[in-house]
């Protein structure tokens, strides 16, 4: 599938950021070249060089273009929670923290597929690669474990670190699945999307609160 790119209006820099997240996410990192990158973005090998300088800092510019969106969306719905006198619900912090990545990729269209192809992948390459994934998100994390540990005292920080881990595994499942027969999203519409976050929600609560 070719990613269509305006270049009438999308820079050089996005149209290569928008070609290497979709072959990364259909090759993985190791069957990813630069020269694919060039062909399909149709650029010159200076222009990839001059913004990205090799592979790894291109694949660490596309997580971070992808991790920048879902976090600040993330964010802006944990504000909501953050400076209650009381502790908010788990099932109010885990929909904050499923419903962005859902959502996103649900407002992106073709490209929305990609987008889940591309997290899920990061979720299962070689873990030399993951780290350059993981450190985007570890900060976020982090402040999620911090709300959930107010809202579930009675469980141990290495408890809530290794449950929310497996949240977002059922989450990558979901996301690796978009568009696929039998998937919880199949046909990537907003109100599809909406009722596959109520379900994952009630779901990922009754594990994090077990």
């Amino acid at each position: 599938m070719k990613v269509k790119v305006n270049v009438a209006t999308a820079d050089t820099k996005e149209q290569i950021l928008n070609v290497a997240e979709k072959l990364f996410a259909e090759k993985g990192f190791a069957g990813t070249t630069l020269r694919g990158v060039i062909r399909e973005a149709e650029v010159n090998i200076a222009a990839v060089h001059y913004h990205f300088g090799s592979k790894e800092k291109l694949f660490s510019a596309v997580v971070q273009r992808v991790a920048k969106q879902i976090i600040q969306a993330q964010q802006r719905q944990l504000k909501n929670y953050e400076n209650g006198e009381k502790p908010t619900s788990v099932e109010n912090l885990l929909e904050a923290f499923i419903a962005p990545p859902l959502q996103t990729i649900s407002q992106m269209g073709e490209m929305g597929v990609i987008r889940a192809q591309f997290i899920g992948r990061c979720r299962t390459e070689p873990f030399p690669v993951q780290q350059l994934a993981e450190k985007e998100f570890s900060e976020n994390h982090q402040r999620f474990l911090d709300m959930l540990q107010r809202a579930l005292p009675d469980q141990t920080r290495s408890e809530l670190q290794w449950k929310l881990d497996l949240s977002i595994a059922v989450l990558v499942r979901v996301l690796t699945q978009v568009g696929k027969p039998n998937a919880l999203v199949q046909e990537n519409s907003p109100q599809e999307v909406e009722v596959a976050i109520k379900r994952l929600v009630n779901f990922v609560t009754q594990g994090m609160k077990a």
